[in-house]
């Protein structure tokens, strides 16, 4: 077994969790309509479905709460978070936002109109259905490293700037509203994007007038990639690396649920006045006052203090070496797993464990549902459920290159023990993958229909 890296926390509180029988769990999963989203979290016993929100507060952080200025406009706690702002990122203006699905909806509102298209590496869900929303079409444009789940680099989130330039050209610069990168890649395995990358996809986008926006939810984790892996950073600090990184874009949004380890908020930040006033005002008709945008006083004192610590290094190696601990505990089941391992998930290859299920009866779903099963387990199928969709032109089916399941790992929440259970509940799904059926839609909506959508199982 690979060797497991202790956590630097002490647990200081705790929360029971429930195994309940095999019985109850396929009850359980019959109820949801075989979709984990809608499960009890009462009923789930280990609960790698996301990372967003669900992470543990530190004690600075609970003892944040109490500092809170729940004033309408202009709170203390608002300028508190202001200057974390200015001091991490290097951004003047930044509107608060509930989450990060918030800041997207704001964004594609003031900048997107049907027919447009949207550049990144690749989109993640709710970036994806904001954009198409709003009419616009969500391209990804990473490189083709990404789509092979054994290939060793560095950086497979990286985008590919000949397809950029390409569809650039293609496009036209007047249907192009913005141009993004995602940081780390998280539809395509929680890939790091290199510095060397970000400057240069912000060079071509400048070059042909378009503003920049980074999707910066896992901006410390991919920091922490830089310094490990890019020639001529690794004497350089996360937080001086955090700097450069967003010292090349316009604009960023954020869920704050992720690297800044707090349970609800976002951010979205803007260079330009002109636009950031427009983004101002289509905040105050969805989410609240400028200073505070959906969010009470306590949240905004939380996220202040959890931006730091998101960019503690010893936290981040932690959190680096948890999970590929359990990246390589699944690789010597002899499952397949995209590599190198991510900061935030372990994606496991279900299209290759299970290749007697095609695309259109999602392989992913299938491994999720007999995780949950098996042995209480929920994860998130990232393949044809969240992201097939019909070609805008030939209205022909489009699956994604890969069809994976993403166990994403809570921050300062699970231990050693979780990680070994989930491994042998795997062990027993491998044993037993022909067997395996593959779902289809029993109710599916048109846009992020994984949350809600329900299945039956395919006889």
């Amino acid at each position: 077994m690979p060797k497991y890296m202790p956590e630097p926390f002490r647990i200081k509180v705790v929360e029971p969790i429930n195994l309940i029988s095999r019985e109850a769990r396929e009850a359980a999963i019959r109820r949801a309509g075989y979709n984990v989203f809608a499960l009890r979290a009462t009923d789930v016993f280990v609960d790698y479905l996301t990372d967003s929100g669900t992470g543990a507060m530190s004690h600075h952080q609970w003892a944040a709460m109490m500092e809170g200025d729940e004033s309408y406009a202009g709170a203390r706690s608002y300028f508190r978070l202001k200057d974390a702002i200015q001091d991490v990122f290097g951004f003047d203006e930044f509107l608060p936002t509930h989450q990060g699905r918030a800041a997207e909806n704001i964004l594609a509102a003031v900048l997107v109109k049907p027919g447009m298209k949207v550049p990144s590496n690749m989109h993640f869900d709710t970036t994806d259905a904001n954009i198409r929303a709003r009419g616009g079409n969500p391209v990804n444009l990473v490189i083709d490293e990404a789509f092979d789940p054994s290939c060793i680099h560095p950086f497979k989130g990286n985008l590919d700037l000949k397809k950029l330039e390409s569809f650039i050209s293609e496009t036209g610069v007047e249907n192009i509203p913005f141009g993004m990168i995602t940081i780390t890649n998280n539809a395509g395995g929680g890939q790091p994007v290199s510095m060397e990358n970000i400057r240069m996809v912000a060079e071509m986008y400048h070059r042909h007038g378009l503003p920049f926006f980074i999707d910066a939810a896992r901006f410390a984790e991919n920091a922490y990639f830089i310094k490990l892996r890019e020639q001529g950073y690794g004497h350089k600090s996360v937080r001086e690396i955090v700097k450069e990184m967003f010292g090349y874009s316009d604009g960023f949004t954020m869920s704050a649920k992720k690297d800044a380890i707090i349970n609800i908020g976002g951010l979205l930040a803007c260079r330009d006045k002109e636009v950031f006033q427009k983004l101002s005002n289509e905040l105050i008709l969805r989410e609240g006052f400028v200073s505070y945008g959906g969010l009470a006083g306590r949240d905004l004192e939380v996220m202040s203090v959890g931006l730091y610590e998101g960019m503690d290094e010893v936290y981040l190696s932690y959190r680096l070496a948890q999970t590929d601990y359990l990246a390589q505990s699944i690789k010597q089941l002899g499952m397949s797993v995209i590599e190198p391992t991510g900061g935030h998930a372990v994606y496991v290859d279900a299209g290759k464990l299970l290749p007697h299920i095609p695309a259109a009866e999602f392989p992913g779903q299938a491994l999720a549902v007999a995780m949950y099963q098996e042995g209480g387990i929920r994860a998130c199928e990232i393949g044809s459920v969240m992201f097939a969709h019909p070609d805008p032109e030939t209205g022909v089916m489009v699956h994604p290159r890969l069809e994976l399941v993403r166990l994403a790992i809570p921050r300062r929440v699970y231990t050693q023990s979780h990680l070994d259970f989930t491994v042998e509940v795997l062990a027993d799904i491998a044993k037993k993958s022909a067997s395996l059926k593959g779902f289809r839609f029993s109710y599916a909506p048109p846009l992020l229909r994984h949350f809600t959508c329900r299945f039956e199982p395919i006889a």
